[in-house]
């Protein structure tokens, strides 16, 4: 299937690599400890590279046992080499070797500079190890105005229209999550539901706010159109080369990103 449809697209597949956590899993059946589960993810992975690259094999490992692996689909001929594109976010020292060793992209999450920093700086020594360089991407919302002070505006109203029932469910389901990277966003906010979005603000601009009451990436950018750009282009100078961006409402924030960010970028719509 990721044959055909990168076939299909012109090789514009990727496959972005979500490994769960040990509570989510169980829901599937699926019962690993944290560590296991990357041991678990990292042959998976290989194998789908593997297949994704055209080869026919066997494989033995602690978790996959295959013959011939492949050959149903001999006929079908990458479009991307080596192999359709992993891209993948971990924080735990597992799931950064994981990253060094298996994938194409290493995608994180939104964090103050400092933190970031610290983390890619793990993840280009690890893959180094193995002879590896990775690309790096970055997950954030923008909440982008005129001004700043209608941007954090704009961050208040988010939070004044999420019901406590949401906020409870958001913040309560996520007790004792085993996730190295939800553990480090949510000591950015410390599961506390502020009166206003400034109040917490953990660098110039940045708000993990969104995570109070979205699952996943939860950090903004909040600001004018040259504050979000400077803020970019501060990631860009860790060595961030991709960005993937969003807001909330999704449609009306793509259109304002559209018509005030990409163009000051030199970007077309």
């Amino acid at each position: 299937m990721a044959l055909s449809f990168d076939q299909l697209f012109g090789g514009r597949l990727r496959f972005n690599v979500v490994n769960g956590s040990t509570k989510s899993l169980q829901e599937y059946g699926l019962h690993v400890e944290h560590d296991e589960r990357y041991e678990l993810s990292a042959e998976y992975w290989s194998i789908v590279k593997r297949l994704t690259a055209g080869e026919v094999f066997d494989h033995r490992g602690r978790f996959y046992d295959l013959k011939n692996a492949g050959a149903s689909f001999r006929e079908l001929k990458p479009v991307q080499e080596p192999h359709v594109p992993l891209w993948f976010g971990g924080s735990s020292a597992p799931g950064i070797e994981m990253a060094a060793q298996h994938v194409d992209v290493f995608l994180t999450w939104g964090e103050p500079p400092h933190l970031l920093k610290e983390k890619l700086e793990q993840v280009r020594a690890r893959a180094a190890a193995h002879g590896r360089t990775l690309r790096i991407g970055l997950r954030l919302h923008l909440i982008v105005r005129d001004t700043e002070d209608e941007a954090w505006a704009a961050a208040d109203r988010l939070l004044d229209v999420t019901s406590e029932a949401t906020y409870a469910r958001q913040l309560g389901d996520r007790a004792g999550e085993d996730g190295v990277g939800w553990q480090r966003q949510f000591r950015q906010h410390g599961g506390r539901v502020p009166a206003r979005a400034r109040e917490l603000e953990t660098h110039p601009n940045l708000w993990p706010g969104m995570s109070l009451f979205r699952p996943g990436p939860g950090t903004a950018v909040v600001g004018s159109t040259a504050q979000v750009i400077e803020r970019l282009k501060e990631y860009q100078e860790l060595g961030v080369d991709t960005f993937i961006l969003s807001g909330n409402p999704l449609l009306e924030e793509a259109h304002r990103v559209a018509e005030t960010v990409l163009p000051a970028l030199g970007l077309r719509r």
